[in-house]
């Protein structure tokens, strides 16, 4: 079975070359977020852009000011209809032709709109009551495109790996039994007659770095020159842990019948900071990987993925900045090629053009070591916090007897102070059994002793 499904590969990279690497760019664009109270204006933005060397431009939005910069600049753009929408959408045509008449075809002779994604990752932060409707939206999108001549723009919706039930060996790549043939199907056979593509975000770092100890470093950010991945099924030989993601994609469409389907890289990236206690996420790891994505994907002769050698992946690198107000994890707001301030993070060319030897050197890849605290983050929700403090609480073991009333930590007597403590006793009690300092991304780590007289707070070591 494994030799059969080698050699219809072969044949698929070959009939489909033409179509999937000589027509399409593989030098990548930029997602340009929004979610931030610190970002220069768009005609700013788009200046900056440019001086990256993108080819193309995504927004999470169809923001006017945006779309308006963009006219007469070459640059190819993407555009979404918000999750909240699909399901209207989906049902009612008259709303999709006012949506694209007032959203896409008063920029569409000017500004390059080319590809409309229909919602951003819906199958992973919407309810299965959403799900159903994401096919019949992308349907009704694309006969409101066609209504208004409109015939550049290719319709689609960004997913992520979690569609995935499994995916390693890639060979093994199988979507997930509650979404295959509900979801999944109709979605190819869709993007497979309007020639569309398959929009995936793939993220080696979340990957490498839920599972650290038993995936190199180097084989994440495409620095590996002695180890490889050797896929028992097909007998494909994988240098970086990227191309392993992708081939897992292409080997679930093959499986429900939809070989030929081109992908699309629509949001892939490395956090240059995060959170204390984050690893890998820093400036010199976050050079490494997107310069060494943008040398894989403008390498020419096209370089592909080994289950689709000599296939063009048209991309978009995530973010252009920084962006403080994205909720999670420290490493969300720290994605960007750019400062708020416009400045540069790290050197990058997203043409490919600048050889290494180039760029300035970066600072070393170095990972906090020493006794951290959680405490509550700056500018957190005071009534959540205080949720978030009974559950820390709730978990026993004695977590919050230190700031009951007569004891040592129970001044100040304030939430914020109680859930300081409290944080730190939770994140040193269950950290060894997957207890975070993250709480909703109400509580960061922090290098400060928070101790006070004699109140000590329990501490973790890095």
């Amino acid at each position: 079975m494994a030799t059969i499904i080698t050699v219809s590969l072969l044949i698929i990279s070959l009939s489909f070359f033409s179509i999937s690497s000589a027509k399409i760019s593989g030098q990548p664009g930029i997602n340009y977020g929004q979610l931030g109270n610190n970002l220069p204006p768009p005609k700013t933005s788009i200046n900056l852009i440019k001086s990256l060397k993108a080819k193309r431009v995504k927004i999470y939005d169809t923001n006017p000011l945006i779309l308006k910069s963009l006219e007469n600049t070459n640059l190819q753009v993407s555009i979404m209809v918000p999750n909240e929408l699909v399901s209207k959408i989906s049902t009612n045509q008259t709303l999709s032709d006012q949506w694209v008449q007032s959203n896409v075809a008063p920029f569409y002779h000017k500004t390059l709109i080319r590809y409309l994604l229909v919602g951003n990752e819906l199958i992973s932060s919407t309810s299965p009551d959403t799900w159903h409707h994401i096919v019949p939206a992308m349907q009704r999108i694309k006969t409101s495109l066609t209504t208004f001549r409109l015939h550049k723009v290719k319709v689609g919706t960004p997913c992520a790996l979690d569609v995935l039930e499994s995916s390693f060996p890639p060979s093994n790549g199988t979507f997930r039994n509650d979404i295959a043939f509900r979801v999944m199907k109709p979605m190819l056979k869709f993007l497979s007659k309007t020639k569309s593509f398959f929009f995936l975000d793939v993220y080696p770092f979340f990957a490498w770095s839920s599972d650290p100890k038993n995936i190199d470093l180097n084989y994440a950010l495409f620095e590996s020159k002695t180890i490889t991945v050797t896929d028992s099924g097909t007998g494909l030989v994988y240098h970086n842990l990227f191309d392993q993601m992708v081939d897992a994609v292409y080997f679930a469409m093959n499986r429900i019948g939809y070989p030929d389907i081109r992908i699309f890289i629509a949001e892939t990236g490395w956090p240059n900071g995060g959170n204390l206690d984050q690893i890998g996420a820093n400036i010199h790891n976050a050079a490494t990987y997107n310069r060494n994505f943008v040398k894989k994907v403008t390498k020419k002769p096209t370089v592909g993925t080994p289950a689709r050698p000599g296939w063009s992946l048209p991309s978009f690198i995530f973010a252009l900045y920084n962006e403080n107000l994205k909720p999670g994890l420290g490493t969300e707001r720290h994605f960007g090629l750019l400062y708020p301030n416009g400045s540069g993070i790290y050197e990058i060319d997203l043409s490919g053009k600048t050889p290494e030897s180039e760029f300035p050197a970066l600072p070393p890849a170095e990972d906090y070591k020493g006794k951290a605290w959680c405490v509550v983050a700056e500018g957190a929700n005071v009534s959540l916090v205080a949720a978030a403090l009974s559950y820390a609480c709730s978990q026993g073991n004695g977590t919050c007897d230190p700031i009951q009333r007569g004891q040592l930590c129970f001044e100040p007597n304030s939430v914020v102070g109680h859930a300081n403590y409290a944080f730190s006793s939770y994140w040193a009690q269950f950290r060894s059994i997957g207890g975070t300092c993250n709480f909703n991304g109400l509580a960061e780590a922090t290098s400060k002793d928070p101790s006070y007289g004699s109140c000590k707070f329990p501490s973790v070591i890095l």
